[in-house]
């Protein structure tokens, strides 16, 4: 199939004309975004720019004043946030906080439960959570926890839980990973770790995420769309966005790819 219909079929999440207004203050003002499958694209932009509140509307955890939002071609904007989960948009480091005094498996195999919709039947035989073991080391071992999966989640390095957290998101089998500040507060061997693992689960994924480190948004992102002031700046690669005048002023000041 060639010409438009064709593209559109490449197109895993799409906006169009997004607004939210907060009392009077638009926060997001007329977003159009198109993610396409299987590219890592990333949100970015100063602080204020509306990134966090884009992603709100996107798994309606907020209502969005105006606007559409269609996954796969299908309208979502009305939908429940727990529906846009099982339709596998899956928000991770929001909805997928790991258990600190479970330990790792255990954490993995709660979320292999919620997949399946008995999540709170924890009166279960052991043996109905054991048949979910080998899907969870399955899951440590992509993401390169599997010789801790009998480590109490608390004794963990900070890096080494959001990797747990990545974990628990694709029991959920996602489709599309929103990603929200994978490396904040991170250090320089964590925040390495964490990208290359976002770069390796990304396979036969779709991952859309906020990210203030640059070093990580220009060596993963296929992607980037600039946000400022709740509107789409620029977009492009990362090579043409940090060549675009209105990026280099955007960020001038106020946190030249920092915090």
């Amino acid at each position: 199939m060639n010409g438009p219909q064709a593209m559109t079929q490449d197109i895993i999440l799409e906006t169009q004309g997004l607004v939210k207004e907060f009392k009077g203050f638009v926060a997001v003002n007329d977003v159009n975004l198109k993610v396409t499958r299987g590219h890592i694209h990333s949100l970015i932009g100063p602080n204020g720019a509306g990134k966090t509140t884009c992603f709100n509307l996107l798994t309606k955890f907020l209502e969005p004043t105006r606007g559409s939002i269609r996954f796969n071609g299908n309208d979502i904007t009305k939908e429940r946030p727990e529906r846009i989960a099982r339709k596998g948009v899956v928000r991770s480091f929001q909805i997928s906080a790991v258990f600190p005094h479970l330990t790792v498996l255990e954490n993995v195999r709660v979320a292999l439960q919620r997949k399946m919709g008995n999540s709170f039947h924890f009166w279960r035989s052991e043996k109905c959570l054991d048949s979910l073991n080998d899907r969870a080391m399955e899951l440590l071992t992509e993401v390169g926890l599997e010789e801790y999966a009998s480590l109490v989640t608390v004794e963990m390095s900070y890096g080494r839980k959001r990797a747990l957290e990545i974990a628990t998101t694709l029991a959920l089998e996602p489709e599309l990973m929103l990603l929200d500040e994978p490396t904040q507060g991170m250090g320089h061997e964590d925040v390495n770790r964490v990208m290359q693992l976002i770069k390796k689960v990304s396979a036969n994924r779709t991952i859309l995420m906020v990210e203030h480190n640059m070093k990580v948004v220009s060596g993963i992102s296929d992607r980037i769309t600039v946000l400022a002031r709740g509107s789409v700046l620029a977009e492009g690669t990362y090579a043409e966005v940090s060549a675009d005048p209105q990026v280099i002023e955007a960020y001038m000041g106020s946190e030249q790819g920092g915090h």
